[in-house]
């Protein structure tokens, strides 16, 4: 089997700056679509706005996730608009459903935040053990790609709780937002200067993406007097889904190719 039809067989894309990039955008436009439904939209409706609205957004979001993660895992190829998309509906559906559990449900941002971390942790270790590894260049199956969509959604949803947190922890959004860029920052260097395994660098930064795009979100759309700059939600995240996809349209998308072990077992 030649190395282009290997490294088809992966439907998520190369690790790049571009796939960070999209990855930070695509998780504040789930913290302000999330709160366009929530807050705005459901919120002006309902006789509990935020209780019934974090449900309800859950509901809706959750629905669109399955279906996306269906179709992405039922699809022959890396297909970058769905891959996208589904990135896309996990970070919405982890700011409904860490809002619900922090607020609605009352565990609080501490304990939504332990509790979710257990669940980030449950499923990678559930996914070693099945499969022999975490490395999401060996994303070539239907039951790896099933622990790797299981995976994000409850690292969104761990990103989400952690930055509202942090963020009411005294440091607001602005400050949280450059507490988990820093973080970021760190692991690009131990990535680059460091032999820590850059499989475990690869999910710190996945998580510690999600508070950098929810404070970054929540600065954007909450009010003035809370620290944000109350901009529209729905505007907010117009602007962001369409420097999305103008970013999906202007860098190279391809498929990340697998480990050299895995590549010479499929060849």
């Amino acid at each position: 089997m030649d190395d282009d039809r290997v490294e088809a067989l992966s439907k998520v894309p190369a690790i790049t700056l571009g796939f960070w990039v999209i990855k930070i955008l695509a998780t504040t436009l789930g913290e302000t679509a999330g709160d366009a439904v929530t807050m705005s939209w459901l919120g002006e409706t309902t006789s509990h706005p935020v209780q019934n609205g974090y449900l309800i957004g859950t509901a809706i979001f959750g629905a669109l996730l399955v279906i996306l993660v269906w179709a992405q895992i039922r699809a022959r190829a890396f297909n970058p608009w769905l891959y996208w998309a589904t990135i896309a509906a996990s970070t919405t559906a982890g700011t409904t459903l860490a809002d619900f559990a922090d607020r609605s449900l009352g565990i609080g941002y501490v304990g939504g935040s332990l509790l979710l971390f257990a669940c980030v942790a449950a499923s990678l270790f559930a996914w070693h053990r099945a499969l022999g590894s975490v490395d999401v260049r060996t994303v070539v199956s239907p039951k790896a790609e099933a622990f790797y969509w299981i995976t994000i959604t409850f690292s969104q949803t761990l990103g989400t709780a952690l930055g509202d947190w942090v963020a009411d922890a005294g440091l607001g959004y602005s400050g949280g937002a450059l507490l988990f860029g820093a973080a970021l920052a760190m692991l690009s260097i131990a990535y680059f200067g460091t032999k820590i395994s850059h499989v475990f660098l690869f999910w710190a930064a996945f998580i510690l993406t999600r508070p950098l795009g929810a404070t970054v979100g929540d600065f954007l759309d909450k009010p003035v007097a809370n620290g944000g700059l109350d901009f529209s939600r729905p505007l907010a995240s117009a602007v962001l889904a369409a420097a999305i996809v103008a970013l999906i349209l202007l860098v190279p998308q391809r498929a990340g190719s697998q480990p050299d072990g895995q590549r010479a077992t499929a060849s």
